[in-house]
């Protein structure tokens, strides 16, 4: 049975950012693609409301930049958010030209684009209200069909695999321990690079609009191999998530509010134009803590979205999978109007790159969702995640296809040891703290926080990780070890990033600081093992 892999490139992540890579690389190596589940159980495939770039005569790139800067709140670096909005119509174009279906215009046949909360113009191109699937489901088809690429579905990483490096001071990545679902056993995976697409750590609340799989991999692991992360307080919460007693992570796109759907309170009264002059076009940030607001004014469960008022065909046209989700559970947006509550949806912050999406460790890159590029700033622009995604997958590997020739294979790799492991028979530790975990972090680190909470949470994490290390330690893994290991390394990070911003900035809302602070910056963790601490390395 083989028990170690050798591809020139490892992609970790199989979402629109790790297949747009492996597309751009698979003409000069090997490459291998791991996925925690199929192919298409990554947040990529949920997304609805579209891709922005600037596409329309009427738009431009500097109102696109200033878009962005506003609603993240100051903490956006303008050269990262000009980079990725500058090459917003190549991204698009590619994604065309691999057959990507966007809907167009019945009358010119144009592309149709939508306005979405913060932006000032039409520029969001999308596929009717299934974006994520069109586009995913188009470069699986493509991956699935190209010679060079390796695909290992059910497989989740474990951990990196560092090396010296003789040529250079910086510790090197030189692959990854991968834990093959279906057959129970951990391989390893050498590489000459290695690039971390996992996504991000939304599955650390106890309500989210992220599938299962979104424990934040990429960003632990990233982590405990000695690279920075940034900005991980900033953890966006969609508006409005279809509030069901059956429906686990349904997301209720924003697209709706661009085409003129209202946020009312259970009597019917709309209450957003109370908390921002934009209204139902606010950011996320402002949108979700009126909803907050108002939940816990009325101490009502769940507020409502209510389209109902525009016309049928209109509807059917443009949100027909949002209208066949809801009729899934007896609600008829054409004729009534949604049950909505906010849920964890993106993390803004990450493990921190510079504009190819390299990381602190030598041969180590990280794009999308897990990654700290400096676009987002406090707050994610709505339909900028899938354009960062293409965008820094596509320079990431620019930038690879350049060095990868001179890169040596690794030698000498330790494989993984669990000869002094056993079968654990206590499994319900690992939910139970699963779900603990999850529960203090949406009541303590939520929507709106407090130092007391904070603390409160700082306190309960430390001893789950103790726990945790002890059970990783003696038994034998499984995903949901694996799982849980990060996303309470990654509640840690999130927790301390927290209690480090005194002041209320974006998705970041305290109560014991609730003005801006006097100085704009970032919130920069340094690991006691930092990779790069024997060189000096700008990422930005």
């Amino acid at each position: 049975m083989k028990n170690h892999f050798r591809h020139d490139v490892l992609v970790i992540g199989s979402g629109a950012a790790g297949l747009t890579l492996a597309l751009n690389l698979s003409s000069i190596g090997k490459v291998a693609v791991i996925s925690k589940d199929r192919l298409k159980d990554g947040s990529t495939w949920y997304a609805q409301g579209g891709i922005a770039a600037v596409l329309d005569n009427k738009d431009s790139t500097d109102a696109h930049v200033t878009d962005t800067l506003n609603a993240g709140a100051g903490l956006c670096h303008e050269d990262a958010v000009r980079f990725t909005v500058e090459n917003s119509t190549a991204a698009i174009e590619w994604l065309v030209e691999q057959g990507v279906a966007f809907t167009r215009n019945a009358t010119d046949q144009e592309f149709h684009l939508t306005k979405e909360g913060g932006h000032t113009h039409r520029r969001i191109i999308h596929s009717a209200d299934a974006t994520g699937k069109a586009v995913h489901s188009t470069l699986i088809d493509k991956v699935r069909n190209t010679s060079n690429i390796e695909i290992f579905e059910k497989h989740i990483a474990v951990d990196l695999i560092q090396q010296a490096d003789s040529n250079n001071p910086r510790l090197r990545c030189s692959g990854a321990y991968i834990y093959n679902r279906e057959e129970d056993r951990v391989c390893t995976f050498s590489a000459k690079v290695v690039i971390l697409a996992t996504g991000g750590a939304s599955k650390v609340y106890l309500y989210t609009s992220n599938p299962d799989g979104a424990s934040g991999d990429g960003i632990a692991m990233a982590w405990r191999a000695g690279c920075r992360v940034a900005n991980m307080e900033f953890n966006q919460f969609h508006p409005t998530c279809l509030y069901h007693p059956k429906a686990k992570t349904l997301l209720i796109t924003e697209a709706l509010r661009g085409e003129g759907a209202y946020l009312t309170l259970p009597n019917g009264e709309r209450f957003m134009h109370r908390f921002d002059e934009r209204g139902e076009l606010a950011p996320r940030d402002i949108v979700a803590r009126a909803i907050d607001h108002e939940m816990k004014r009325l101490g009502c469960d769940h507020l409502y979205l209510d389209i109902s008022h525009r016309e049928d065909d209109f509807i059917n046209e443009h949100f027909p999978n949002v209208k066949k989700q809801c009729l899934q559970f007896g609600i008829d947006i054409t004729k009534e109007p949604i049950p909505i509550v906010p849920a964890a949806h993106y993390t803004c912050g990450g493990i921190v790159v510079d504009k190819h999406g390299l990381t602190d460790l030598q041969n180590l890159y990280a794009i999308g969702e897990s990654s700290f590029t400096g676009l987002h700033g406090a707050n994610r622009m709505a339909s900028n995640s899938l354009l960062e995604c293409i965008v820094y997958a596509r320079s990431a590997a620019q930038h690879i296809r350049q060095q990868l020739s001179s890169i040596n294979e690794a030698t000498e790799i330790t494989t993984w040891d669990e000869s002094k492991v056993t079968n654990s028979d206590e499994d319900v530790v690992i939910s139970h703290n699963w779900d603990e975990l999850r529960r203090f972090m949406w009541d303590y680190v939520g929507i709106v926080r407090t130092k007391k909470r904070l603390e409160r949470a700082e306190h309960r994490v430390k001893l789950l990780q103790k726990e945790i290390a002890e059970y990783y330690s003696n038994y034998k893994i499984s995903n949901d070890l694996v799982e849980l290991r990060n996303l309470v390394m990654v509640a840690q990070l999130i927790i301390r990033s927290a209690l480090e911003r005194k002041e209320s900035r974006g998705l970041h809302y305290s109560l014991d600081y609730p003005d801006l602070g006097k100085i704009t910056r970032d919130t920069m963790l340094v690991p006691t093992n930092f990779a790069a601490q024997n060189v000096i390395v700008d990422h930005q």
